[in-house]
């Protein structure tokens, strides 16, 4: 079984997060993880963005990338938080173009209080709604999972 090795970059918002919702959802292969359903996966990295606009995007991902890391993540946190990061596409542009690395949005599944309140808002008004949770949308049993 092919193995890769991910960093993590969460939202400087929530940097006391532990990771329970990412974890759970890399061990189970939901999520963004889904896309990892035959392959080992091992945690390389995992740290905030810096907070905005993001100073620590500019550091992480090099010492991820001697750590092993073919692809970072953003924690679904970064997307569905309130507000959305709204550096998160040029992030995602630097890390790909700077480190040669690719990023998924996303990790866990979007939990239904984010989910509804979203939806409340019109969420398709956002930028890029539909391709930053097209892995962590997932169907409601799985987002009522992630309360």
């Amino acid at each position: 079984m092919d193995t890769v090795k991910v960093g993590i970059i969460i939202c400087g918002r929530y940097k006391n997060c532990a990771g329970g919702k990412c974890l759970r959802a890399l061990n189970n292969r939901e999520g963004a993880f889904s896309i990892y359903k035959d392959k080992n996966i091992i945690i390389c990295g995992y740290t905030i963005c810096g907070g905005c606009p993001g100073g620590n995007i500019e550091y992480a991902p090099v010492e991820m990338k001697k750590n092993g890391v073919e692809v970072i993540h953003f924690a679904t946190g970064m997307i569905i938080g309130y507000p959305p990061c709204q550096y998160i596409d040029y992030f995602r542009e630097f890390i790909n173009k700077k480190f040669e690395l690719d990023v998924v949005y996303g990790t866990h599944p979007i939990p239904t209080s984010y989910y509804d309140t979203h939806k409340k808002m019109n969420y398709k008004r956002f930028p890029q709604w539909e391709k930053r949770t097209e892995l962590i949308l997932c169907d409601e049993k799985m987002r009522e999972s992630y309360l």
